[in-house]
């Protein structure tokens, strides 16, 4: 028998939707591939270059433990985020070429899910939710045009968000392999979910006789898939990072926009809405229980310059310029540092706060209009709008972050680009073609121009600066990274170059100490005079407001230079600083021991030293290097009960052997023998 003409064009475009992705894939690799032999970059330091924890000498258990709880980043630790760094650390060694070409890979897995998860979507809206898996049980040879579209869409989709330049982050900023990875699990449990409904949906939608057990065999299996799916999923994603735990908000936005909670008899299905109370509401109002409290709370806020009133205003403006990022990036846009933005102190302060609080307000009541006339619409973007509750609203973050629409961004690509990649037979159709492939040239020319910026330390930080003139942090790493570049040497063209930028960011509204530190170090190091203004504006800025974690992370570096004895610093000016610092209450348990270790080994005032580690043991408990530095000092002072007593406590933090090589080298103090 002949083949069906119809049929062999219909398998001939469905097999163009793969190629479509596979060649999405082969330029997201030729994108990336600049930004791959860049180095390490502002958190990663922290959590993977000074982090000892992700650079384990072996594979044992006591390493691989230790390794998981190290992270700095959350009181939750990260662990399967914080292993695959140790792993990449016992393959290859601190390269950051290697733990980018990791995160690479990841994106691209990441793609394939969504890929396969539009798909579903697309394939489930087109045909009615209640039609969907009645299609995906005819032959395997037979393919609807719906089907060939879902592919090629789907495909159009998972391509433009792998390149997105608002996601390079989530790829070449190594320490965000954290998002993505987190988000891997997100994807895979929605996937999950969405195949568990169609199978829920499968056997009467499939119109094959048999006893009424089979059928229910059938919608339970679908169910466990669904449950089994969210639960799992969410399980191991937020080992990555905490925002996996949205993936339960995802789902039930899917089921309200796609599914609507219905049975295969068109039914309302009670077990989901059970299901989503015990997931999704229950733990969500005991959260909110636990964190209210603290919210209204001046101290929650302590370490920020917003409070929550302030915080909810411009994280308004904040949302809409993701929109913005995400669809019509410019470089000024996508800076990386946003510490220039100014905060929204009233509904017209500025004006834009206002309106940007109607355009959400309306984009909501879009969304429930669009809901049973456009689906696929409303669930973009209910997707866009629900990732943002996490990291956009009460919690005391940082108000902009690039990676923090890693998932958002698949969300808005499920309202453009299906909106634009239409038929030729659609209304419109060339306009809408044509302006989709000119957002796909922008996107890729924009990622891949930053890709090769990011292939280079000093041209990452070059552009940067220029991103970002008036970002502090962004004037801060260029002449940090000339200082590098000069290997502290006062004849290299570097040196000079270091100066402006770094007066520049310490002349900077909101700049932290780190430009005032960086001189100070930078001039001690090369034995050059440092300038009375340096230190002034530095103690001026501690006295102002509380010490931030930039603060105290540049008073550890200064004191660990003259501990050193690589810097000759002024005692009085030191001083001063920790003075300054320590004037603001409930000083935190990082600056105590700081001045403690500066007060031991430069000032010789042991009394005083062991006070602080003890008052940053009290403020910090569950810490573990203040532990290790208090048994030392006791030791050190002959009180040996309290070193004792100090060190049994320390024990008590071994979780699986963590501490092991520490607490021998404890053991071995002759006092504690």
């Amino acid at each position: 028998m002949n083949p069906n003409p119809e049929h062999q064009r219909a398998t001939r475009f469905n097999r163009t939707g793969w190629w479509l992705l596979l060649t999405a894939f082969a330029l997201t690799i030729a994108v990336y591939w600049p930004g791959l032999s860049g180095g390490f970059l502002f958190d990663d330091y922290p959590n993977i270059v000074d982090n000892h924890g992700v650079q384990p000498q072996d594979a044992s258990f006591s390493s691989l433990v230790e390794a998981a709880l190290s992270s700095p980043s959350s009181e939750f630790k990260r662990p399967l985020a914080s292993l695959s760094f140790a792993a990449n650390y016992l393959t290859t060694g601190i390269d950051p070429y290697w733990m980018k070409l990791t995160n690479l890979t990841i994106h691209l897995l990441n793609g394939l899910l969504v890929f396969l998860l539009a798909r579903a979507l697309l394939s489930s809206v087109s045909m009615g939710a209640h039609r969907a898996h009645d299609a995906a049980t005819r032959s395997r040879t037979e393919h609807t045009p719906t089907k060939v579209r879902a592919d090629m869409v789907a495909a159009l989709i998972a391509a433009g968000w792998m390149l997105l330049p608002i996601n390079l982050t989530g790829v070449l900023y190594v320490v965000q392999r954290m998002e993505s990875m987190a988000n891997l699990f997100v994807l895979l449990g929605l996937l999950g979910y969405v195949e568990g409904r169609h199978r829920m949906l499968a056997a009467t939608q499939s119109g094959v006789p048999g006893p009424h057990q089979i059928v229910l065999s059938s919608e339970i299996r679908g169910f466990i898939l669904c449950l089994g799916s969210i639960v799992a999923c969410t399980g191991v994603g937020v080992l990555a990072k905490e925002t996996a735990v949205m993936l339960p908000l995802y789902a039930v936005l899917i089921e309200w926009a796609v599914f609507q909670f219905h049975t295969r008899t068109g039914e309302r299905d009670n077990r989901l809405l059970g299901v989503f109370l015990v997931l999704l509401l229950l733990p969500m109002v005991l959260g909110l229980v636990w964190l209210l409290p603290q919210v209204f709370e001046p101290a929650y806020w302590s370490t920020r310059d917003f409070g929550l009133r302030t915080r909810l205003l411009s994280e308004a403006r904040v949302v809409v310029d993701y929109i913005r990022w995400t669809l019509l990036p410019t470089p000024d846009a996508l800076s990386f540092y946003h510490d220039d933005f100014h905060i929204s102190t009233g509904l017209l302060t500025p004006w834009t706060t206002f309106a940007c609080i109607v355009l959400l307000g309306t984009l909501t009541v879009l969304m429930i209009w669009l809901r049973g006339r456009k689906p696929l619409t409303a669930l973009g973007l209910a997707l866009f709008l629900g990732c943002q509750l996490l990291t956009g609203t009460i919690l005391p973050l940082e108000l902009i972050y690039e990676h923090r629409n890693y998932f958002a961004s698949f969300g808005l690509l499920l309202v453009i680009v299906p909106l634009l990649a239409v038929p030729r037979t659609s209304n419109f159709a060339l306009p809408r073609q044509v302006l989709l492939a000119g957002l796909f040239l922008c996107w890729t020319a924009l990622t891949a121009f930053t890709s090769y910026a990011w292939g280079n330390p000093l041209r990452l930080a070059e552009d940067l600066a220029s991103r970002a003139p008036q970002s502090p942090r962004a004037q801060y790493e260029l002449g940090r990274t000339y200082i590098i570049y000069s290997h502290y040497e006062p004849t290299s063209p570097f040196t000079s170059l270091a100066y402006a930028p770094l007066e520049k960011a310490a002349l900077l509204p909101n700049s932290s100490i780190l430009p005032e530190q960086a001189l100070i170090f930078m001039n001690a190091r090369m034995h050059l005079p440092l300038k009375d203004a340096w230190w002034d504006s530095l103690t001026t800025k501690l006295k102002e407001r509380r010490p931030g974690v930039q603060d105290e992370s540049s008073l550890g570096a200064l004191t660990q230079c003259a501990h050193e004895q690589r810097c000759n610093l002024p005692t009085d000016r030191m001083m001063q600083a920790f003075m300054a610092a320590l004037s603001h209450p409930d000083p935190s348990a990082r600056l105590l021991a700081t001045y403690g270790d500066y007060a031991w080994s430069e000032l010789g005032d042991h009394a005083l030293g062991e006070r602080m580690i003890a008052d940053a043991v009290r403020a910090a408990p569950t810490e573990p290097a203040y532990l290790i530095t208090q048994v030392r000092m006791l030791a050190a002072l002959g009180r040996d009960a309290e070193a004792k007593q100090a060190l049994k406590r320390l024990e008590s933090l071994n979780i699986g052997g963590r501490l092991n090589s520490g607490l021998t080298e404890l053991r071995a103090l002759p006092s504690l023998h």
